[in-house]
């Protein structure tokens, strides 16, 4: 199948290329011309930066062993040998973690379903050691979200209270609760859905209900099916600009199994993410060439799975890390409109009723008894207004 479209790739640097052309490889294939062109005068250093920003160091690390090119200096070598063994060791430990939780939950009665970590590296690499994981992500029926965050509490965790929230709206703004457990350093991230709104998304009995259990160990692990992993991976990389290549990667070997092609674009349709299924699809056919087969088609019918590949070609450009704060403001404008351009006429229409629901910010403005909050509907505008105003008068404070 092919695809008349393209990506604007003519900015990224040479090290970008050759970190591409390392992760389009196929199992046992050889080094290819572009790539020795692409190591001549390689910046190195910028090289490893690159593999570590993308959390592609593990696999490039095993092309670099199997193939040990002469051009590819020794302490090179020996930087991605170090991060991989440590990264082994780290998902070692989060795998033990998993299997501690996962048999917890259930002698509680919480039915968890593990979203991505070991099992999902397992899954698709076939090795733990393969992808990298900085946490755990559990997803969990919203009446037992109470309980599985006591549990967490009982055996040492401690939860980021990061959320602020008036009228209960966190149940449907927030995905996710963050929890660190201070002598281990692993960090779990209690899912009570799968995305922030105004996502559409299957519920947590259907997403049950489509379950697959780990063989990563003998105790039963559960996580999503196929169709629903899929689902959930381009969510949550469309959601982040598809920053980091290792997302694009995990599509790429989700790709390669066998997943029924005319039942998720059912799946997608249904939860209003074809366009979304495409853009990932796209992407991973033209940076990492992933082979697109005829039943993919349909997913990729829509025009705006191209024109959103395109823009993320301003986060592949610049490196840019959604994750380490404060994002610069020219990022910081670029994803929020790029966020817009993500939804559909439906999602936007929530979205934009989504904001005339009080915020946390109004309860800060003026405090009210909480069984007054609802008099906050009526009274947004007016403090929108107020805040606005205040800014502005210590913007011109400032200045003077």
């Amino acid at each position: 199948m092919k695809m008349e479209a393209a990506l604007h790739t003519g900015d990224f640097s040479q090290e970008l290329k050759l970190l591409l052309a390392f992760l389009e490889m196929e199992e046992g294939s050889e080094l290819s011309y572009e790539h020795w062109e692409l190591m001549k005068d390689a910046d190195w250093h910028a090289f490893i930066e690159l593999a570590r920003h993308h959390r592609v160091f593990p696999t490039i690390n095993r092309k670099l062993q199997e193939h040990r090119p002469i051009s590819v200096p020794a302490f090179v070598l020996g930087l991605f040998q170090k991060d991989y063994y440590r990264n082994t060791l780290q998902m070692l430990a989060l795998s033990g973690e998993m299997e501690q939780l996962s048999s917890l939950f259930a002698d509680r009665d919480i039915r968890a379903l593990f979203l991505k970590g070991p099992v999902i590296a397992a899954d698709l690499y076939g090795d733990v050691s393969l992808r990298t994981s900085c946490d755990l992500d559990v997803l969990v029926p919203m009446d037992r979200l109470e309980a599985a965050e006591a549990l967490l509490v009982s055996l040492g965790y401690e939860k980021d209270d990061y959320i602020t929230s008036v009228l209960n709206d966190w149940k449907w703004r927030h995905h996710h609760v963050t929890f660190l457990h201070p002598k281990k350093g692993i960090k779990v991230e209690v899912h009570w859905r799968l995305n922030p709104s105004p996502s559409k998304e299957p519920g947590f009995e259907d997403l049950w209900s489509r379950r697959r259990q780990s063989a990563l160990i003998s105790r039963p692990i559960f996580y999503l099916g196929r169709e629903d992993l899929f689902l959930f991976l381009v969510s949550h990389g469309a959601r982040h600009g598809w920053s980091r290549l290792r997302w694009l990667l995990d599509i790429k070997q989700l790709m390669n199994q066998r997943i029924d092609w005319p039942r998720l674009t059912v799946h997608l349709r249904k939860h209003q993410m074809l366009h979304l299924g495409g853009q990932a699809l796209f992407l991973a056919a033209k940076l990492l060439a992933a082979p697109l087969r005829e039943e993919m088609k349909p997913i990729l019918t829509t025009r705006k799975a191209g024109w959103l590949a395109e823009d993320t070609m301003f986060y592949m450009e610049r490196t840019v890390n959604l994750h380490s704060p404060p994002v610069p403001k020219d990022v910081e404008r670029y994803h929020r409109q790029y966020l817009f351009g993500l939804m559909t006429l439906r999602q936007k229409c929530v979205y934009a009723l989504s904001i005339m629901h009080p915020f946390h910010e109004d309860a800060e403005t003026l405090p009210l008894p909480k069984q007054l909050h609802f008099l906050y509907f009526g009274l947004r505008p007016f403090l929108w207004m107020w805040r606005k105003l205040s800014d502005s008068k210590k913007h011109k404070a400032a200045g003077t």
